[in-house]
């Protein structure tokens, strides 16, 4: 007597259980290290940002360090002066918002899967921007490749969101250079978003700050900000490893994930013959790859939903429009 076959689901609510609750005990959150960390780096992103206010209002630009009176993390200088304190606060609010953004983007999509994470950890480092970043930690498996690919969607989406409130901000408080910078002066690489933004308001708005070219433009903190947060939601959505793009690129064919999370390695080692930025990316995402090459990072089954390659395609403009092939140049 041969086996029965299993019955074939007749509705989407029977082929997609309900969401389950969360596995296991909950862990206990750190609310008073997540809250130091908070204010921490809300201070170096302050220090930092009041060091761009002050390059911006004599005509510097805003990563600058060529005044040598300055040193490179102004804490007791802004502290020293109230006024250069508050001045850091459009910069540290602005990429503070695009960081837990982009974390609770990933975050409110764990509670919805029934996933257990961690609210964000900001970390607080002194560099140019007064910080790397922010990063939640996921605590259960993800158990379908539809909750993986709306936790890797929904942080990046998020971000640019806020990033791309910030850049048009920005081009309403720049101003056009007085000078060419100096050979000293870190320059950033703007995105082609922040070129199509800036041609919008120069031929449409008419805007003084945008009437110079793109290069002869002093960007606002803000401005810097958005670049900020554009540059890592680029980052995130590289289609390799565990970073956001990863995620995507599984959920979407996990047979496929190695081979273009090995690409893109490639891709990265290729560009940086023109940004050593690119090298440095490529090695840390190839130790990611090695240390993970045999993790599955959701089941197979059931199928993705027809419905997220819109959202794919999404994803993959959002990349597009916020990559840049020397993110860092000195003239």
């Amino acid at each position: 007597m041969s086996e029965t076959s299993p019955p074939i689901p007749v509705s989407t609510a029977e082929y997609y259980p309900p969401l389950p609750r969360p596995e296991g005990r909950p862990p206990t959150e750190r609310y008073w290290l997540h809250g130091l960390l908070l204010l921490a780096t809300l201070f170096t992103t302050m220090v930092m940002g009041a060091r761009m206010q002050y390059n911006f209002d004599t005509n510097r630009p805003a990563l600058s360090l060529s005044d040598e009176a300055i040193p490179y993390f102004p804490a007791s200088w802004m502290v020293s002066h109230p006024a250069r304190f508050w001045a850091g606060w459009p910069f540290a609010v602005t990429v503070m918002l695009f960081f837990l953004a982009h974390e609770m983007g990933h975050y409110l999509c764990c509670r919805y899967y029934g996933i257990r994470a961690t609210l964000p950890f900001f970390i607080p480092v002194p560099t140019p921007i007064g910080t790397m970043g922010a990063v939640i930690l996921i605590r259960s498996k993800i158990r379908s490749r539809a909750a993986l690919f709306d936790v890797g969607i929904a942080g990046p989406i998020a971000g640019f969101i806020v990033a791309l409130g910030a850049m048009f901000l920005s081009f309403i408080w720049s101003k056009p250079a007085v000078a060419p910078p100096s050979p000293e002066d870190l320059q950033v690489g703007l995105p082609w978003i922040f070129h199509g933004v800036h041609w919008l308001f120069a031929r449409i708005f008419s805007l003084h700050a945008t009437g110079a070219p793109l290069r002869m433009t002093l960007l606002h903190p803000v401005g810097i900000a958005a670049w900020v947060g554009m540059y890592a939601t680029a980052l995130n959505l590289l289609p390799s490893g565990q970073l956001d793009g990863g995620h995507i690129v599984y959920a979407l064919s996990p047979r496929m994930h190695r081979l273009i999370s090995w690409l893109t390695v490639i891709g990265l080692l290729l560009l940086g013959r023109k940004s050593m930025n690119w090298r440095v990316w490529a090695a840390l995402i190839l130790v990611m790859n090695v240390m993970t090459y045999r993790q599955r990072q959701a089941p197979e089954h059931p199928k993705l939903p027809a419905s997220r390659w819109i959202l794919a395609a999404l994803g993959l403009a959002i990349l597009i429009l916020t990559f840049t092939v020397s993110p860092f140049q000195l003239n």
